[in-house]
């Protein structure tokens, strides 16, 4: 591992631990020239996961786009980029978990929707409008009193 502060190549592992309920191991490291301290992550990676498109197109997952979804939902909203991280790592796990090598881009959708519903309604909301494609603002009342109804 590369120390992120002098560039060294040689960093030794000072602990290992679990982290997101066992689904990553955090370990924190020391480089050998700098002394200098820091973490790194490891957690599963999704492997040739192919998503299928509305139109019916196949395409290779690419976590980065879910990431940009989940950034411009939460855009300015009061939720940390400890808490995004950890979102973006249950999204993952769940998507990982289901053990499928093609997954459509409504099953992906709906693991963000119901992950996105627990952190930030606004956001919830603000994703909704773009994955669901509401085509009036009667179907967008539709689904906020359907929040309501849960929420009430």
């Amino acid at each position: 591992m590369i120390c992120p502060y002098c560039g060294h190549l040689e960093t030794k592992v000072i602990d290992s631990r679990d982290t997101n309920d066992g689904k990553a191991i955090r370990r924190r490291r020391e480089c050998e020239k700098c002394q200098k301290r820091f973490s790194t992550y490891e957690e599963p990676e999704i492997m040739k996961l192919t998503v299928i498109k509305k139109d019916g197109s196949r395409e290779e997952f690419q976590k980065e786009k879910i990431k940009k979804g989940i950034a411009r939902a939460l855009e300015k909203r009061p939720v940390n980029a400890e808490k995004r991280e950890k979102l973006l790592r249950e999204i993952e796990y769940e998507i990982c978990s289901l053990g499928k090598t093609e997954l459509s881009t409504r099953e992906i959708g709906r693991i963000i929707l119901k992950k996105l519903r627990q952190i930030d309604e606004v956001a919830y909301v603000r994703f909704a409008s773009v994955y669901k494609s509401f085509g009036s603002i009667k179907a967008f009342r539709k689904e906020l009193e359907k929040m309501e109804k849960k929420n009430g």
